[in-house]
């Protein structure tokens, strides 16, 4: 989202009266948003908005609901993972990076990253997405296009210690009982709504959909869950009212912050210019310079000898491998990979012909007669996506497992007088 320009003249005589509405509705817009007195307080960089500001940042910025859990994280925890978040979308000001997380100061440095996030997109309507009421039995589908293989593989982490392989053992046991149990929860859910669609057929006033919803049916056998429902429905649509507010007297708040900017001290240019990892070098006299050059001319020169002699192994080792029998199998791995790689792409520069991909929540609906609409999908369709995508990743555990039994080889060689026992196959 671009900066919006207005004219100064006629925004000094409108912004006089509409900043304090155009703050109030973006703190009505976002999910238990401060007052407006925090944003006035965090313009001249008061300690006691930086709580709040922390907070209402970490709320935007972390992927998880809105709920109890959220509330009971740290003050510290929410500041560092702020600090994480925004640092990995490209915050521009390292200003951040230095503030305390407990909360004591840094208010209008806060204040100016909640705008940088909202200058980026539309904050206000993600957070509106987030936490909707599903009125209907949806179901979350996503057919974007993936490729064969699992991208690059992860970093190498050393363990601190010993590993027990009794305990890894144990926990991919627990991860496969976690796994059965929530593929069984899931299929009860499904048997439950599909009762549900059953016996409501015929009773939903739109025809299109023909049955009740389970939230439907809540209500009907619940009144005061209905009035429950209401209340919060009423809350969502001022919610959705002042996100129009917001998107209305958006310039104002601009405006506005081009003086909390104006207000802020000019970074040194020597500190903005030089990079953060390096270290502070002090200053020495002309001797130690001089010294620490011809040391550094030294290092230099062992590290090439040493890089030109592993060039030069690695040379002979490169030749002497292609013309065995693991060269040749390594050879085909990697053609055999690379044309998986290349179907892949083939296959979705086919789709894009085509309708796009079917991206976020769908409503269930039960149809006897099968007819669907131009924006529908059909569940038949839906479980073959499904069934080919499952056949692709079985494929890549396969060639997983494969690359995995050869590093077990090569280690059992590497210690001849060592029994490796592997565990009886599924």
């Amino acid at each position: 989202m671009r900066r919006r320009r207005v004219n100064p003249a006629a925004g000094a005589r409108a912004g006089a009266g509409a900043l304090p509405e155009a703050i109030a509705a973006l703190s009505r817009s976002l999910p238990s948003g401060p007052s407006p007195e925090i944003f006035r307080r965090a313009k001249f960089d008061r300690p006691e908005a930086t709580s709040a500001l922390w907070q209402l940042l970490f709320r935007v910025l972390s992927p998880l609901p809105a709920g109890n859990a959220l509330a009971s994280i740290a003050l510290e925890v929410q500041a560092r993972l702020v600090k994480s978040a925004l640092c990995s979308q490209g915050y521009p000001r390292l200003a951040l990076a230095q503030l305390p997380e407990d909360g004591s100061q840094g208010s209008r440095e806060l204040l100016l990253a909640l705008s940088w996030l909202l200058a980026r997109g539309p904050v206000p309507e993600q957070m509106l997405a987030q936490t909707r009421v599903p009125l209907g039995d949806e179901m979350t589908v996503c057919q974007c296009e993936a490729l064969a293989s699992l991208g690059p593989p992860a970093p190498h982490m050393e363990a601190e210690g010993p590993v027990d392989v009794r305990h890894v053992q144990w926990l991919m046991g627990k991860l496969r009982f976690r796994w059965r149990q929530l593929v069984s929860s899931q299929q009860e859910q499904c048997a439950l709504l599909s009762k549900i669609h059953l016996y409501t057929r015929g009773c939903h006033s739109d025809q299109n959909l023909g049955h009740l919803s389970v939230t439907e049916a809540e209500m009907l056998r619940d009144p005061e869950g209905g009035q429950k429902l209401l209340r919060t429905l009423e809350h969502e649509s001022r919610r959705l009212e002042a996100v129009l507010a917001w998107r209305r007297s958006e310039p104002v708040f601009w405006q506005w912050m081009d003086t909390v900017l104006g207000t802020c001290a000019p970074e040194a240019p020597a500190a903005a210019s030089q990079p953060t990892f390096l270290p502070w070098v002090p200053e020495c006299g002309d001797g130690e310079l001089e010294l620490v050059v011809r040391e550094l001319q030294t290092l230099e020169e062992e590290l090439q000898e040493a890089v030109e002699r592993r060039r030069v192994a690695w040379e002979a080792k490169a030749r002497g491998c292609g013309r065995g029998p693991e060269w040749s199998a390594a050879r085909q791995a990697f053609r055999e990979t690379v044309e998986k790689e290349l179907g892949a792409l083939q296959q979705c520069w086919e789709q894009d012909s085509g309708p796009a991909p079917a991206h976020g929540p769908h409503r269930l609906v039960r149809r006897e007669d099968g007819a669907a609409g131009d924006q529908d999908l059909r569940a038949a369709e839906l479980i073959r996506t499904l069934r080919s995508q499952e056949a692709c990743l079985e494929a890549v555990l396969r060639q997983l497992q494969g690359q995995c039994r050869q590093e077990l080889a090569r280690l059992a060689g590497a210690l001849p007088g060592l029994i490796w026992i592997p565990p009886p196959g599924r």
